[in-house]
């Protein structure tokens, strides 16, 4: 079946970022000149997305308004004939069809992609959370889509990192099945460096089936008081249903927390057309000091 649905998770506080997320979405913070959510939409929509569904909560009406035509500042567009940052502006509402829903209490990120369920219906969907973007040749939730095609199964998005890194994600212990692709064995949730399966991390991007929802939607509470896609894919994986990760070509610009959410900014403005110039002389600058 054709994926041509995704949900974009983002109905969390961004409480790393405060105060600057207290009145708006984390998920609008600009990299460069678009907020990190609209990387992701493009992201979808250049992978052949046609519907998109936000789960979002209080205080996320800036990005309904992002996504929403905007009279007053086209019409000033117009008049000071800035014909190009029109075509910007008018292009947002017309990239997918949008679709919001409330995740009303902070229950999980299963919980959160439970809300769309109703949405979604008996179809694979792609599903991206807000804090990681990719620069890749091809866009990563379209190789997420091409081993989807290739396996039928829900796959998830891995990357490689340091294994002294390994502790700040869910990490995939795995057995390759060809040269990006990986059957999944088990998930392991911060080990220790030295206990991980490898160093192959979820990266916050997944092709999730039709049997994901159906697990969330059996699932109370856990330990960690949160219904959790990471635990619907144990018990997926308990039950031995397939599942497979797909090791994403490009660089993973995760913008989770302050640090990775600079380097993000500095990678695409290097590749800003711009800003790209005066941004290689003032890194040279503060090298040479």
């Amino acid at each position: 079946m054709k994926i041509r649905k995704a949900i974009l998770p983002v109905a969390g506080f961004g409480t790393r970022f405060l105060p600057a997320t207290k009145a708006q979405p984390k998920e609008m913070l600009p990299v460069v000149d678009k907020p990190v959510v609209q990387y992701l939409v493009e992201e979808a929509v250049a992978s052949g997305i046609e519907e998109i569904v936000f789960v979002t909560g209080r205080g996320k009406r800036a990005i309904e308004d992002h996504f929403d035509i905007s009279y007053e500042l086209e019409s000033t567009l117009v008049e000071k004939n800035k014909t190009e940052l029109l075509k910007e502006v008018q292009k947002l509402p017309g990239m997918a069809k949008f679709s919001y829903v409330r995740q009303s209490l902070p229950l999980g990120d299963g919980h959160a992609i439970l809300q769309a369920y109703h949405i979604i219906g008996n179809e694979p969907v792609l599903v991206l959370f807000g804090d990681c973007i990719y620069d890749s040749e091809v866009p990563a939730s379209k190789q997420l889509i091409e081993t989807y095609e290739k396996y039928g199964d829900s796959v998830i998005g891995l990357s490689e990192v340091p294994r002294e890194e390994v502790s700040k994600f869910g990490v995939i212990d795995g057995i390759a099945v060809d040269d990006k692709n990986m059957e999944v064995k088990k998930m392991v949730e911060k080990p220790k460096p030295e206990e991980a399966p490898s160093n192959f991390v979820a990266v916050g991007k997944y092709i999730i089936t039709p049997e994901v929802f159906e697990t969330l939607s059996t699932m109370s509470h856990g330990k960690s008081g949160e219904i959790r896609l990471a635990d619907a894919f144990d018990i997926m994986l308990e039950k031995n249903r397939p599942i497979y990760g797909r090791i994403l070509d490009g660089e993973w610009l995760d913008t989770g927390d302050k640090f990775n959410f600079v380097k993000a900014t500095i990678h695409l403005g290097l590749k800003h057309p711009e800003i790209k110039e005066k941004l290689e002389k003032y890194l040279k600058e503060i090298n040479n000091k």
